[in-house]
Order: structure tokens, then sequence, then C-alpha cells
């Protein structure tokens, strides 16, 4: 285990340092909005004294993120939100040339995964912010003496979630009575999940797929398990690409959405035996299993763009196969009684982070500039009761109009008389 405040990233080499520099830079000028706030901060420092645990995914943009809130004042201890997410010249450009302890590798096994967790835990943090809730869910499992006790008390005070399955979980751990301090949805703020949902995973999810497999997406039959956010991204995307997109989904309101937006809408047992490409997006359990699998054509392509790794039963394919085997970097082969082949995308991890880079980083400055505005809006004295928050609308509506500035654009403002029209109720037509 890294000494205590350096992170693994400074047990990498320097030259991996140097190129997760020049990635970062270029993140960096693609990531406007983020710039604004952190050429605000570098006056006003409103984290001055704080120290934020984070657990992300370790990215050029989340390098981004972090320096931003180090130009802010906070100190900060990353780790991994997923063991295939890391680019380890990232981590290392964190360590090495911003003493930041960054506590991730990529591939690391979950002891590995759980005691970088640990590590940032061990910095005593005053916020968290987290992807997929397990610094929220090991803290309040592992190390709960390090919850405040209360309003200005010493310890960790309030947080904020990035991701559609945390904001899940940590929904579940509030009605259980079990969630102990405030965490801000951060997923769900619109300028987050109307943009980095749709536009940034449906094109890093298409992406990750090409660079794993090189196959031709048009004239296919892609099947996408989920209409949320995501999944509306990814149909929309590989219908975009010339696929035949079919979707499954659960609550009849969204499928019903996606039949009006042109995609053919049936069960899992219905698009199993004419699957091309299946992927999942509803932060859900064995969402493709067994049975599926014994229906699927030879040839077909599994991948997950869900959170955690539980969307495809693993243990029920690997059950099936006579034999598993590497065919490509990021693509495992499974071989069916009767010859046929599955192939398994990234370990069913996240997709578009494990066989790609992720988000563009122009679509991660909103996600991150809601981050950065909330915590700024935490650690004011913003006072909250345990339980899981909504961004509050100023916050998000302040990013829409940075970014549209950012783009040479502004909004509409509305006239005394129009504000007046809108607030009244007698009045109709002239």
């Amino acid at each position: 285990m890294p000494a205590a405040g350096k992170g693994i990233g400074a047990f990498k080499p320097p030259g991996l340092a140097a190129e997760g520099e020049r990635r970062i830079a270029w993140a960096w000028a693609d990531m406007p909005v983020l710039r604004s706030i952190r050429e605000a901060w570098a006056r006003t420092r409103p984290l001055a004294g704080l120290r934020v645990g984070a657990c992300l995914h370790v990215t050029t943009e989340t390098a981004n993120l972090v320096l931003t809130l180090k130009e802010g004042g906070a100190e900060v201890a990353l780790c991994a939100s997923n063991p295939l997410s890391t680019q380890d010249d990232v981590a290392a450009a964190l360590s090495l040339s911003h003493g930041i302890p960054t506590y991730a590798v990529r591939g690391e096994d979950r002891e590995s995964y759980y005691r970088h967790i640990a590590a940032v835990l061990a910095t005593a943090p005053d916020f968290t912010l987290d992807d997929g809730a397990d610094l929220v869910t090991t803290l309040h499992q592992e190390r709960p003496e390090l919850i405040a006790a209360g309003p200005g008390a010493p310890g960790v005070r309030a947080g904020t979630e990035e991701t559609t399955t945390g904001v899940i979980r940590l929904r579940a751990m509030a009605a259980d009575g079990a969630l102990r301090y405030p965490i801000v949805a951060v997923n769900d703020a619109r300028t987050k999940h109307w943009f980095d949902n749709r536009y940034g995973t449906g094109q890093s999810t298409i992406d990750g797929l090409l660079r794993a497999t090189n196959r031709l997406i048009a004239g296919s039959v892609f099947v996408v398990a989920g209409y949320g956010w995501v999944g509306r991204g990814i149909a929309a995307r590989a219908q975009g690409m010339g696929a035949r997109v079919y979707v499954v989904e659960a609550d009849p309101l969204r499928a019903l959405e996606a039949a009006m937006d042109g995609f053919h809408v049936t069960d899992m047992e219905g698009a199993a035996p004419v699957g091309d490409f299946f992927v999942t997006a509803t932060g859900n359990v064995s969402v493709i299993d067994v049975p599926h699998f014994e229906k699927m054509k030879d040839g077909a392509v599994l991948a997950n763009a869900g959170h955690f790794n539980v969307e495809i039963n693993l243990q029920g394919l690997a059950g099936l196969a006579e034999e598993v085997r590497e065919v490509r970097r990021e693509v495992r082969e499974y071989r069916l009684p009767g010859g046929r082949r599955l192939y398994l995308v990234a370990e069913g991890r996240l997709v578009n982070l494990a066989a790609a880079e992720g988000h563009p980083a122009a679509v991660m400055d909103l996600s991150f500039a809601n981050q950065a505005l909330v915590l700024e809006w935490l650690a004011a004295g913003a006072t909250l009761a345990p339980g899981v928050h909504a961004v509050p609308e100023e916050i998000d509506r302040r990013v829409a109009e940075l970014k549209l500035a950012s783009l040479g654009m502004r909004v509409q403002r509305l006239s005394d008389r129009q504000k007046e029209y809108l607030a009244g109720w007698q009045e109709g037509t002239e």
C-alpha cells in the first residue's frame, strides 16, 4: 500500500505523468464552463481549509475538476469509482505533477478497489464526491465515526452523487433510514442528465463498441435495454449509424416514448434471437440472463453501459460456455454448446470508459461545473437534513447560461410586462 498522502499515482513512471499532463490540457481546452469557475475561485478560494474525498472515474475530465477544487483551496484525495475506468497516465499526472493523492490503477482487483476507497476515507474528508455510491456506502458500513454528528461538528457533513445508479442506491439508503448526511444528486440536474447521460454516453458507448470490435453498425439489429436518458442517447446514435434499433424497457411510459421515437419495442425474449449488438443501460441486475444467451445468434456482441457489471449475468454466461478466450483487447469470446459464439466487451463493465475514453470533455464540462458549484454552495453553509437533495435551480440555470455564453449565445430576457403576465391569472386576451 502506498504511503499515506501519496496515492499510487506516485509510483507510476514519470513519462506516464507527462503524457497525462498533455491529455489533461487537451480536455481542458474544451471545458470553458469549469474554466470560468476556476478563474473565479483563484480569487475567492471558497473551499479553503476543506478536505474533499472523491470517488470518480479517473479521467482527463475528472483531473480538471480535481484541479479546480484545488484552485478553490480544497485538499483533495481521489480514488477510482470503477476498476476499469482509470486512465493511468492521468493518475500519475495528478499525483506526481500536482501532489494530489490518487489511489487508482486500471484493472485493480476488488480488494485493491476497496483498499483505495479506505485510503481516501482515511484523509477524514469534510465532503464526499461519489460516482456510484461505493464511497458513501463504505463510509457508512466501515467508518461511520467519520460522519459529522451534527451541524458544526467535525467530519463528513455533505456530499454529491454523479450517476443514476448511485442516486438509486442513496435513495434506498435514505428510505431505510441509513443515510446519515445530505447528498446532492448532481446526476439529476438537467444540465447533467439531459446532456451527459444522453449525448455523452450515447457517443462514448458507440465509441467503445467500435474500438473494441471494429464491427459495422449499419444494417445491424442493435438492442438497447433501458430507455432512460442513457438509453435514449445510445439508441439515437445507433440509429444514426444505420442500425435497426430494438428497445427493451420495463416502464410502459418509457416504452411508449421509444415507440413514438421510431424504435421497435419488445422484451428481451423477443430481442434475443435477432440482436447483433446488445447494450444494457438500466441499473438493474440480470437484464440479459441465461435464457436469453441460449437464444442469441452466433457472433452477438454484449456490452453494458450501466455503472455496475451486474446487468449481464456473467456467471450464467460463463456457466454455459464450453470455452472462454480473449480474441481482441477488451473482447472475450464465449463458445457455447453447438459452436455458437457470444462476445462480451470490457468484462461487462462500463463500455464507454473501459473500452474507450468516456464522455467528451465538452459534456463533462457541464456535469463537473454542477459538481463544483454545488460543493461551493454546500461549503458556504447550506443546511440540509440527511437524505438525497436536488441541485438548486439557480445552479442548474447558471451552468446552462455559462455554457451558452461560451458558445457565443444568449437567452432572451423577459420584460417586466411579460413577467407580470406570466405571474397573473385574471388577464387573458387583450
